[in-house]
């Protein structure tokens, strides 16, 4: 069979796409839990995003998985190396196999790439070790910052991945960890953020450079079509400033995981606020951890 007709990537973008959706919670008893492995919702056409279970582990991080006309990304790979609890592979052969059917292409690739290499978004990589017409870029600055062929973290052109068609702009963003990456997809208007933003507990570990990522951030999002800012996790309840505690598997009473242009200009006001001071600082969509000297 032959290839089918490449899709248009461009035009009308942002793309619109669904992301009114219950994701699986965790549940009262891990034990009983009948969740499935891994949730897929898929915002369109071609593009996916999916949920660890928290009952296979607490953390339940987020990837996406993002098409083009000669490859697709992977973004982050979970909490959990063992296939038989966490069939990241599987689900993901799974989905590309369905998108082929429906959009045939040969030699399709899969690119598979980190929002920082934190054990809880790089456990599902050797998964992918022999994957045919596949790469995983290791996640540690060293290895990942030459793939991108980043220099320094200030400010220059972001790096741009062609998928076929559609094109994932990238740059550093350190500041939770300093290897960290954010990506953005203009056919969604996705700004996935990774650790660094996120209803949840933000831990930052090198404040000058967190505040530098988080203008760079702003001054982006004032320049370019954002629909949604996407981290890795929820860790936030449904009360403005409650979060639920560490280790914890149930989380019942969740606020959404996109959050808007708006709750990132609520954080760059937060850091005005926080300026520097170590410690946990509680605001109604996020919290502030630094670390002390």
């Amino acid at each position: 069979m032959g290839d089918a007709a490449a899709i248009d990537f461009t035009s009308g973008v942002p793309r619109p796409g669904e992301l009114t959706v219950s994701w699986i919670r965790g549940s009262e008893s891990a034990k009983h839990n009948t969740d499935p492995d891994i949730q897929v919702h898929a915002y369109n056409e071609h593009s996916f995003v999916l949920r660890q279970n928290m009952a296979v582990n607490y953390e339940a991080p987020f990837m996406f998985l993002l098409f083009g006309n000669a490859r697709a990304v992977l973004i982050d790979t979970g909490a959990t190396a063992p296939a038989e609890f966490f069939p990241l592979r599987r689900v993901v052969d799974g989905l590309v196999e369905a998108w082929l059917a429906a959009h045939p292409r040969e030699g399709y690739g899969l690119l598979v790439l980190h929002t920082h290499p934190h054990g809880d978004h790089i456990a599902g990589d050797a998964q992918f070790a022999g994957r045919p017409d596949t790469l995983v870029v290791d996640a540690e600055r060293g290895s990942a910052w030459e793939f991108f062929g980043f220099t320094d973290d200030d400010g220059g052109p972001p790096a741009r991945i062609d998928m076929g068609g559609r094109e994932l702009q990238c740059w550093p963003s350190p500041g939770h960890h300093s290897a960290a990456v954010t990506f953005y997809d203009r056919y969604t208007g996705f700004l996935l953020t990774g650790d660094t933003v996120y209803p949840g507990r933000l831990y930052i570990h090198d404040w000058p450079a967190f505040v530098r990522t988080v203008d760079k951030l702003v001054r982006f999002c004032a320049e370019s079509p954002v629909s949604h800012v996407l981290g890795c996790h929820i860790e936030m309840a449904g009360e403005p400033g409650v979060d639920y505690p560490v280790y914890t598997t149930y989380q019942p009473d969740e606020p959404p995981l996109q959050m808007t242009v708006e709750q990132l200009g609520d954080l760059r006001r937060a850091i005005d606020v926080v300026d520097g001071r170590p410690g946990r600082h509680v605001f109604p969509d996020f919290v502030l951890c630094l670390d002390g000297d």
